[in-house]
């Protein structure tokens, strides 16, 4: 358990998918290029079996803006999307909004 001033500090937001490809000798990576208001961000996420990059493209997601950029590959990761997955993570599924709204709000 955490309490609310820890997740309070967890800075959820909406970005838009502008470029995805998938990662070369990967099969689960696709390196994404956001729009995250009037910011510029890259996510290397692991849902190469679930999606493909073209698909993607115009997408609206949930990502976690505050997180430590870390190397995946090779490649930096600016953040971290949301998604669930069933118990064996066969299936993965991108929390999305329901409606388009404007890339770099907040989540809350």
């Amino acid at each position: 358990m955490i309490n609310y001033e820890e997740f309070s500090k967890v800075e959820l937001k909406i970005a838009t998918i502008l470029e995805a490809e998938r990662v070369e000798g990967s099969e689960k990576l696709i390196k994404l290029q956001l729009e995250l208001g009037e910011e510029k961000r890259q996510i290397v996420a692991g849902i190469g079996k679930n999606y493909e990059p073209e698909n993607l493209i115009n997408k609206q997601i949930v990502i976690v803006a505050n997180l430590e950029p870390r190397k995946l590959m090779g490649l930096e990761s600016q953040g971290m999307l949301l998604a669930a997955s069933s118990d064996d993570h066969e299936q993965v599924v991108l929390l999305t909004p329901m409606q388009e709204i404007t890339s770099g709000s907040s989540v809350g």
